[in-house]
């Protein structure tokens, strides 16, 4: 028997159809000698410290570096300890039975990092010795998974993979662990959280939000003037951008006293736009958020569902290029697109004898090519989803159409020694952009249309204004500038090809972004406003303490992520990036043990010996050793804020808090109370009567 293990039962289902395994069981699908089952995601993963014995956040215990690291069973939180998800510990036992009973495994999960790391960790967790191979594929079309089948590569030929993820997995562990704890301690109370690359993100925005804040607007003028040429009226703008009111009046006195102004230089210049790069899942996620307001998990749990309803190909990918041998495959896909009616009639123009070729690229992909749409033509989405599929498959059109031409023309214009300038624009060959048939963005001054003038033109000045302006400041970063920031450490970069060249070096991965950002919202470090990404007052005390450390170092962090991919294509070795980390992870905790947050300190008593209570991530404490107090801050698995914490010590009781969690499913509100042994227990208030009568009269 062979045994298929899926990320998901989802994917798992696909794949027992292709196989021929009809027969359901508890955690797997079996038949024509094989066994298909899944994971739940992450059913494996590293221990937290308190299983290597360390309990507490204690300053004396940092930094933690484990010898060795221990794999657990997802944890979940009963009461006050965290034990094994009995789910979990259930298909784990499925699994260690089905492996043992095997003879070799096919390894299904994500053909990506992470989905290496899912595989491994329970191989590994479950001491299984049974040989394995790998099925590496792009889509989960009928024709993908079959082809996959037939050509299973070695399971060692992922080693390296699997070195790279685990080397991750653990990198997080160290630093978050350690910075987490250190700041903490440092801090006295409060939910103080910090990752390699969660806290560089959060000093992108929290630096750009204090740039932007700090910023003072100068004003400034130019002049605006109106003139005209056989029936066709346009305006130019002063080259010149004066400091003052009274200078820019003076000149335009000059210039409606000249009357005339005169042409002295006519540039016209034909350029071709080429069309851009097909989408990886960044991009997408980007121009998502840019154009429709898309958070960046919402485009990547759209895109995922979209993969495994077989519409797109694998979306967690980092390249925006495909082989020679997938580029075989576009002209069936624009014939397929044929029968989509968005694309239909353009698709139906395409000449796919002479496609552009700037995707195809053998030497720039890495796990996965590009994002396609597969041979399945959807029915019926929803909007969202209709949104994600029609940008995946219009710009998979796009990459494979002609330039788009235009004819630029500049103007140079002169009046009483002054310049002015004006630059219009004509689109000779729409290109690529007919598609989409979207309108361009251009900057004002570039959409003016002109008349047929030539150099040496007298044309009247029909009108001369002032116009006042003000310097403007970097604009607060969006999830779509954000994640360019993150895929480019940083740096500022428009150009294609640079941003192209950097994308090993950035922070986290494609797959990953989406998440960090989510992270940043449920600590409470950022929020939203509109589509503006805004630090909390948490996140700015947080950045004030890290800005200066190595902990928040973008360029660092990338380079981390350089080193991963390294590891990955065995240019470098693991252990020699995990003692850069260790050492990394003593340093930022011995910097941040040495730091205060402005407004941290506890001024909670005890209600029981009088002395501070501490509030740390997971609890309230009491600091004297002698009483011990403790106060968890998750009841009923609602998060409690160090506000309601701080109301149940000082008066005894809460006011309502809505949002607790049934253990069988759904929430109820109620206050919480200290009992006489100061445990915590729940208060329910009394219902409202009257409003029950009414709602009764009604019925």
């Amino acid at each position: 028997m062979q045994v298929i293990i899926a990320e998901k039962p989802s994917v798992a289902r696909e794949i027992a159809a292709i196989v021929g395994a009809t027969n359901r069981k508890d955690g797997f699908i079996e038949g024509n000698g094989y066994a298909v089952t899944w994971a739940f995601g992450h059913l494996v993963g590293l221990a937290m410290p308190q299983q290597y014995g360390i309990a507490g956040f204690r300053r004396e215990n940092l930094p933690i570096l484990p010898s060795s690291f221990i794999l657990l069973p997802r944890q979940v939180r009963e009461g006050k300890e965290y034990k094994a998800d009995p789910g979990v510990v259930k298909q784990l036992g499925i699994l260690r039975e089905l492996f043992g009973m095997a003879e070799r495994i096919i390894v299904a999960t994500d053909a990506g990092r992470e989905g290496e790391l899912i595989f491994r960790y329970i191989y590994s967790y479950l001491e299984c010795r049974t040989p394995f191979v790998r099925l590496w594929i792009s889509s989960l079309t009928d024709r993908a998974i079959r082809e996959g089948l037939q050509h299973l590569r070695p399971g060692n030929e992922y080693d390296n993979l699997y070195l790279s993820a685990k080397a991750r997995s653990e990198a997080d562990w160290i630093v978050g662990i350690n910075a987490s704890q250190a700041l903490a301690v440092a801090a006295g109370r409060g939910v103080w959280s910090l990752g390699r690359v969660q806290t560089p993100t959060l000093a992108i925005i929290c630096s750009r939000y204090l740039e932007n804040k700090a910023f003072k607007p100068a004003a400034y003028f130019r002049l605006k003037l109106s003139t005209a040429k056989e029936g066709t009226e346009f305006t130019v703008l002063s080259t010149e951008k004066f400091d003052g009111r009274e200078k820019a009046e003076a000149a335009r006195a000059e210039v409606i006293g000249a009357r005339t102004v005169r042409v002295v230089n006519v540039e016209r210049k034909e350029t071709r736009e080429q069309p851009p790069l097909l989408y990886d899942l960044t991009t997408l996620q980007k121009e998502a958020n840019s154009r429709y307001g898309f958070s960046a998990e919402k485009t990547l749990d759209i895109a995922q569902s979209l993969y495994e309803k077989k519409f797109i190909t694998y979306p967690r990918t980092g390249s925006r290029y495909i082989s020679e041998d997938v580029a075989e495959e576009i002209p069936a896909l624009i014939g397929n697109m044929t029968r989509y009616p968005r694309f239909a009639e353009y698709a139906g123009r395409m000449d796919t004898a002479s496609l552009s070729r700037r995707s195809v690229d053998n030497e720039k992909i890495a796990d996965h090519h590009a994002l396609l749409p597969t041979e399945n033509l959807p029915s019926e989405l929803d909007a969202d989803h209709r949104i994600v599929y029609e940008m995946v498959a219009g710009r998979m059109l796009e990459t494979f159409s002609g330039a788009c031409v235009k004819e630029n023309t500049s103007l140079t214009l002169q009046s009483a020694g002054h310049d002015f300038t004006a630059r219009g624009s004509i689109m000779v060959e729409t290109g690529w952009r007919a598609v989409l048939n979207e309108p361009v963005e251009e900057k004002e001054e570039d959409m003016t249309l002109l008349p047929d003038i030539v150099q040496g033109d007298e044309l009247p000045v029909k009108g001369c204004v002032t116009e006042q302006k003000q310097t403007r400041p970097r604009p607060l970063h969006t999830e779509s500038s954000l994640l360019a920031a993150m895929e480019t450490a940083g740096r500022e970069l428009s150009d294609e090809a640079e941003r192209e060249a950097m994308k090993d070096a950035g922070i986290g991965t494609p797959a990953t972004r989406a998440a960090i950002i989510e992270t940043l919202f449920a600590r409470e470090y950022v929020r939203r406003e509109k589509k503006s990404l805004v630090p909390t007052d948490k996140g700015l005390a947080v950045y004030a303490v890290v800005r200066d450390k190595k902990i928040a170092d973008v360029a660092m962090t990338g380079g981390w992520e350089l080193a991963l991919s390294k590891i990955a294509t065995g240019e470098m070795d693991a252990p020699t990036f995990h003692r850069g980390i260790e050492v990394f992870a003593s340093q930022i905790a011995k910097e941040l043990l040495e730091a205060r947050i402005d407004g941290a300190e506890s001024d909670t008593a005890c209600p029981r010996c009088g002395r501070p209570v501490v509030f740390y991530p997971k609890l309230a404490k009491c600091q004297n050793p002698d009483c011990g107090l403790t106060v968890w801050r998750t009841v009923a698995r609602k998060e409690l804020t160090d506000k309601q914490l701080a109301e149940l010590l000082t008066k005894g009781k809460t006011g309502t808090i809505r949002g607790f969690v049934k253990n069988g499913g759904g929430t109820f509100d109620a206050a919480l109370t200290l009992d006489d042994q100061f445990k915590t227990s729940f208060v329910f208030e009394p219902r409202d009567t009257p409003r029950q009568g009414k709602r009764n009269k009604r019925k």
